[in-house]
């Protein structure tokens, strides 16, 4: 397969307390600079974020506890080296202090075509999708990296919403 594609990663988390809080300072103070370090890393394409610059405030999920995270990179590699080998990574170590052990699965990595942007509700049927069915080529992990499989990928829009199948 010669297509390029671009990865696609949605990553939920439940926090400990409000954002307002004075238990969460730290981690909201560190916003502004995590995601303008996406921004400008190699690889990075596009996030979802509200006129604030961030996404802490969108929530799809019923718990308000869950803040979502969604971006789109060029590849796996750049993805890796912005979640490990950043500042990133600081805050990863730091989970603990503001967010709760996730029952579940809280990170999805799915192919998208260039210039695709997926939505909140695509991210969560990858999360989904991944909780019921394992890792595959629709939604995967840094553990397991399936390669794109375009005829899995209409298998998987057809079992997302059979009226429309072909």
């Amino acid at each position: 397969m010669n297509k390029i594609y671009h990865v696609a990663q949605v990553n939920i988390s439940r926090i400990l307390a409000p954002l307002d809080d004075p238990w969460m300072e730290d981690f909201v103070a560190s916003l502004d600079e995590i995601n303008a370090l996406a921004d400008n890393s190699p690889g990075f394409v596009w996030r979802l974020q509200t006129e604030e610059g961030n996404a802490t405030y969108i929530r799809p999920y019923d718990d308000d506890r869950i803040l979502f995270n969604l971006s789109v990179w060029e590849s796996v590699e750049h993805l890796r080296a912005y979640v490990y080998y950043t500042a990133h990574m600081d805050i990863m170590r730091k989970k603990r202090r503001w967010f709760a052990k996730f029952d579940g699965m809280s990170f999805a990595i799915w192919w998208v075509t260039p210039g695709s942007i997926p939505t909140v509700s695509e991210a969560k049927d990858r999360l989904a999708y991944l909780q019921s069915h394992g890792e595959s080529s629709q939604a995967f992990t840094f553990k397991n990296i399936f390669q794109p499989d375009e005829s899995a990928a209409e298998k998987f829009k057809a079992l997302l919403n059979p009226c429309h199948a072909s």
